[in-house]
């Protein structure tokens, strides 16, 4: 799979934008040279980096560690908390993925339910009105 390095600017450039923050500070906070981080953010010299570069850039950005590594390789960034994968056969790291969506999708049928919940509710209290207006009617034409 090739390499979108056109897609890491834009990815450090946008979070730049959201964060208010200038080159400068983004080198303070990763403790990437300049040259590097301004060849990677203006896209001027597409090389192989450090996986610790790109890590530390991302964690600079408030990102999870592998954010700018997965836009780097057109896959899906990971969300803040998820755990970081280090390769095929890390199987530790694979179950601590596998775990984060479990707890993921039990977040959201936990989410589902109240809604449902909520949703009853309502469908009580219109059943509850439309009996009202149904007996109101019926007293109106006696």
């Amino acid at each position: 799979m090739s390499e979108d390095w056109a897609a890491v600017a834009r990815a450090i450039n946008q979070r730049l934008a959201e964060l208010d923050l200038s080159q400068r500070e983004l080198i303070a906070r990763s403790q990437v040279s300049k040259a590097t981080v301004r060849e990677i953010q203006h896209n001027t010299a597409q090389r192989r980096r450090s996986d610790r570069t790109l890590e530390a850039l991302s964690l600079a950005l408030d990102l999870h560690a592998g954010h700018l590594a997965a836009v780097l390789a057109g896959r899906r960034p990971p969300e803040l908390g998820e755990p970081v994968l280090r390769g095929d056969d890390d199987i530790p790291g694979r179950l601590a993925v596998i775990e984060h969506q479990l707890r993921e999708i039990t977040d959201r049928l936990n989410q589902l339910s109240d809604v449902n919940e909520r949703l009853d509710e309502i469908n009580a209290n219109v059943e509850t009105m439309l009996k009202h207006v149904s007996n109101d009617r019926e007293m109106r034409r006696r």
